[in-house]
């Protein structure tokens, strides 16, 4: 089980509903998020609200998200 799936079980059905949403928003690019580049990486961060989504664009610039995490202190510490 990955890292994403992991964190789909653990929150509430409202949170994870949310989630989804921002998600398939991200990936059809139908939302102008506020979305920034990770110093010294070719990673981006979308924040929103206690989520916070990590991606990178591949060579066709298609969104492949890395990591979905629950905003705090250690969030960026790998990227």
């Amino acid at each position: 089980m990955d890292e994403i799936e992991k964190l789909f079980r653990k929150i509430s059905k409202k949170d994870r509903s949310l989630l989804q949403k921002i998600i398939l928003d991200l990936l059809s690019n139908r939302k102008n998020f506020n979305v920034k580049k990770l110093k010294n990486s070719d990673f981006y961060r979308l924040r929103k609200r206690k989520f916070r989504i990590i991606f990178h664009y591949n060579s066709q610039k298609e969104i492949i998200i890395d990591s979905v995490r629950i905003r705090h202190e250690g969030t960026y510490k790998d990227f």
